[in-house]
């Protein structure tokens, strides 16, 4: 008997609807390009052509080094398209990182954006894999102009979609499997909780290449949205966008969201509607929070991992909220909130795998299972095995449960600071230090010490022309958390990031000993 019943589930199949629904209106905008969304479905039938004759076939990777760019787009479809595995690079490794991504997942073919094709050329060279550029110089353009499409229908939506590699902060990176049917269900969810639909603009400020752009290369498509790509992000050019193509939706991490509130054209004019922001990495600050609000952009948190598709909780904002006053509300706020819409509930559980009680006091590990969590870690069982907790991914992530269900991170597991016996959560802190008017932002760490085992170390970017010393900060923090708690040295500096906008901890803790200003941390500690 026939069964009615049944469609794999894949992502391919949003373009191929928007290109009969939303035909004629814009899907793309890269500097001068523009492209419909019949155009852009045209060109990526035709890129699984070009695929084809590279000899990419059925479950052979395909690497892509590129910013965001409708190069990177098309790339998120067409490689799906012919069937083969998608394996974006993160294009602030260095060569060395490059070539073992390339060599570790296997890949064959290696397409390069423009701005990185020299790059490319060389980790193509050293891997001996096939390169196509992308730009004046390459041959991207020629070979889709002539080729015709060489499509694969999704045979197993649990099948591998992509590799995405981890940015490699405690090791070798490692390579996260995604599946059509997480990435399917999971670009919905983000369309749900972005409450996007065909007027919307996306601004291209979160990288795709990290967790294939939270999955929205392909839920923009999906509602008939306009992609609007940024290749680098500027601040300014980002205030032009956001005017200019009338952006109603954008996401970045808090790091680039300071940059944004900081930017010279964010004094005038203001924006005409207000812009959907999504953010994640780390907690907003209520300060930050509150410069947003006045710029005219609602903040939601999010929270997610490489491993689970990029966001996987959300801050959903609720009715009774209207009742709090401006700290209060920046406090829940700044929560990480609850499952997607299409994601199993979040649990805390202690180091046995049990619910820690909803007492938003207790803490534990969050752990996740469902749709949007990945297959495992390309060629690595061992590190799969250590995340697995009974069917359960464990983040890394400590947190509490609040009694409404709600969940808080106090910090990343390697992130807690031990010292003198008490427990120092460095987002707490972090907190505190970017409330003082003149300051930026701040990362926290542990520095070993004899005495205490470890001590606060703080990194502290401060406004321009404005002025402080270690210990204005350390009274700053004295006001408002316990003594064991403030920071001993204070390095004034602009903190490292990764790509995405997240401070590289792993950075800071290898200058956390070298001579900054002194502070001192008073009674406690």
């Amino acid at each position: 008997m026939a069964d009615f019943t049944f469609a794999e589930l894949t992502p391919t199949a949003f373009l191929r609807r928007s290109a009969t629904v939303h035909a004629e209106r814009d899907a793309v905008v890269d500097g001068d390009l523009r492209l419909t969304y019949r155009e852009l479905y045209d060109r990526c039938r035709r890129l699984t052509g070009v695929l084809a004759g590279l000899g990419v076939e059925p479950g052979d990777r395909v690497a892509v080094l590129a910013t965001n760019s409708h190069v990177l787009l098309e790339m998120h479809h067409a490689v799906p398209m012919r069937g083969a595995v998608l394996v974006p690079l993160n294009i602030r490794l260095s060569l060395e990182e490059l070539t073992y991504v390339v060599e570790h997942s296997g890949s064959t073919v290696l397409v390069s954006g423009e701005e990185h094709a020299e790059a490319a050329a060389e980790v193509a060279r050293r891997t001996g894999v096939r390169h196509l550029g992308a730009g004046p110089d390459g041959d991207y353009e020629r070979l889709l102009a002539a080729a015709e499409p060489a499509e694969v229908a999704c045979a197993d939506e649990r099948g591998l979609l992509g590799i995405n590699y981890t940015s490699g902060t405690t090791g070798r990176p490692k390579g996260v499997m995604t599946h059509h049917r997480g990435a399917y269900l999971q670009s919905l969810s983000l369309l749900v909780h972005g409450r996007m639909d065909a007027s919307t603009a996306y601004l291209w400020t979160v990288p795709m290449f990290h967790c294939n752009g939270w999955c929205l290369t392909w839920g923009v498509t999906a509602v008939g949205g306009l992609h609007v790509c940024l290749r680098k992000i500027d601040p300014e050019r980002i205030w032009t966008l956001l005017r200019d193509e009338g952006v109603t939706h954008f996401s970045a991490a808090p790091t680039v969201l300071t940059m944004i509130a900081d930017a010279e054209a964010a004094a005038s004019p203001p924006l005409e509607r207000r812009v959907a922001v999504q953010t994640g990495g780390s907690p907003p600050s209520p300060t930050l929070l509150a410069r947003m609000d006045r710029l005219g952009m609602d903040v939601t948190h999010l929270y997610g991992l490489t491993e689970t598709f990029g966001p996987i909780g959300i801050n959903e904002e609720q009715p009774h909220w209207a009742d709090l006053d401006a700290e209060a509300l920046a406090a829940v706020k700044a929560r990480q909130g609850v499952a997607n819409v299409i994601a199993e509930p979040l649990r805390v559980v202690d180091l046995d795998g049990v619910d820690v009680p909803a007492d938003g006091a207790t803490p534990g590990e969050i752990v996740a299972r469902g749709n949007d969590v990945m297959l495992g870690y390309y060629r690595d069982e061992e590190a799969t095995a250590a995340v697995d907790l009974g069917g359960w991914f464990r983040t890394g992530d400590l947190a509490v449960m609040h009694p409404d269900g709600w969940i808080e991170i106090t910090d990343r597991a390697k992130d807690v600071i031990i010292t003198g016996g008490e427990n120092v959560a460095s987002v707490e802190v972090e907190r505190v230090i970017d409330a003082h008017p003149d300051v930026v932002e701040s990362a926290v760490v542990g520095r070993p010490d004899e005495r205490w085992g470890e001590v606060p170390v703080a990194f502290v970017t401060l406004r321009e022309g404005r002025e402080l010393t270690a210990e204005q900060v350390a009274d700053h923090v004295r006001a408002h958390l316990a003594g064991f708690k403030v920071p001993r040295v204070v390095h004034f500096r602009t903190l490292p990031k990764t790509s995405t906008g997240k401070i590289q901890k792993q950075v800071l803790r290898r200058h956390a000993g070298d001579a900054g200003d002194r502070a001192d941390p008073g009674a406690g500690g």
